[in-house]
């Protein structure tokens, strides 16, 4: 005789197939999001501040190509650590990009944004 076996998130006892794990789909999207919901949650918060840095860049600069100081980026909530990527130039200069929306550090707290044309 096989043994009983039970479902993975509530415990109830499972009839029918051998290979079965969950007594219905509720069960088996629950355990399932409970499995994966810390890194779900890491993710999340961090597209959430690219956003946010995106949204701060964009409001920032209308015109395409303007100057901010780090003190206006800084009350708005930019993160400096979130980006999606760094361009560096020939010249060595570093330019940090959040989607098409990026800046340049400048002398002092000054940053020149810029809006990447494709």
């Amino acid at each position: 005789m096989s043994e009983e076996r039970g479902c993975l998130d509530c415990g109830t006892i499972l009839h029918g197939r051998a290979d079965k794990k969950f007594c219905n789909d509720l069960c088996r999207n629950n355990y399932n999001n409970q499995l994966n919901s810390n890194s779900y949650n890491l993710i999340r918060n961090i597209n959430n501040i690219l956003k946010r840095n995106r949204r701060i860049l964009e409001e920032l600069n209308p015109t395409g190509k303007t100057k901010t100081t780090r003190k206006k980026l800084t009350a708005k909530g930019f993160d400096f650590e979130y980006h999606t990527r760094s361009y560096q130039t020939q010249n060595g200069k570093t330019y940090h990009f959040c989607y098409e929306y990026g800046y340049l550090p400048l002398d002092g707290d000054e940053f020149l944004l810029v809006k990447r044309e494709e």
